[in-house]
């Protein structure tokens, strides 16, 4: 894989172990602009090290699955991932999800306030921070821009088509469980009942909406 992505232009650092990774991430010099991670690694697993990338830096992450079944979805965004991809995965599609995810770390172009408070919940759109009840909430990239679409047009109804064009850059050919997953871990920092969500309302049948509180 590290040769193909070369080829594409791309300078590429590859380790075999998480430890590896880790340290390679957090060495002094150049920033590192993404992460590929495997999921099978001899000293850990994918999801530790995506949750120890999350504690030092929001570098948007792309997980490497053998199996494309929810649990593994799921779980690896859930941990901070921003995205996944199965193997076998053709070079094409993988350079595609590679150039996309940097990106999901700009603001997002709808943006119609700078500011925005909703109940407890306050979006800095020009700082690109959120706060719940005052309390700062570190998000990765997708989640980020996924909270800074959803919230852009309060009350409309988006399908999660529309939310994976916006966010991840895909076509109806996306996978829709990046949607459901990525807002059922936006909803766990940021609602008061995750259960009973109020900013992130599920409209059954068509797709998601954000509320006015």
């Amino acid at each position: 894989m590290a040769l193909v992505q070369r080829r594409h232009g791309h300078e590429v650092d590859a380790v075999p172990t998480g430890e590896e990774g880790l340290a390679l991430l957090g060495r002094p010099g150049p920033r590192i602009e993404l992460v590929v991670l495997d999921l099978m690694l001899p000293d850990m697993d994918g999801f530790e090290v995506c949750r120890r990338i999350r504690t030092m830096s929001t570098t948007p992450v792309i997980m490497l699955t053998a199996r494309g079944d929810d649990i593994d979805v799921v779980s690896g965004l859930a941990v901070g991932a921003d995205d996944y991809v199965v193997k076998l995965v053709t070079a094409v599609v993988l350079e595609a999800r590679i150039r996309a995810a940097p990106r999901r770390v700009e603001p997002a172009p709808r943006t119609p306030l700078p500011r925005g408070m909703h109940g407890g919940l306050t979006i800095d759109r020009a700082g690109l921070t959120v706060c719940v009840n005052g309390a700062p909430v570190q998000l990765p990239p997708t989640e980020l821009r996924l909270l800074l679409e959803l919230s852009a047009l309060p009350d409309q109804v988006f399908s999660r088509e529309q939310y994976l064009q916006l966010v991840w850059e895909q076509g109806f050919r996306g996978d829709s469980r990046l949607v459901d997953a990525a807002v059922g871990a936006l909803r766990a920092k940021i609602e008061d009942q995750a259960a009973k969500p109020r900013c992130i309302q599920t409209v059954r049948g068509f797709g998601y909406r954000f509320g006015r509180l």
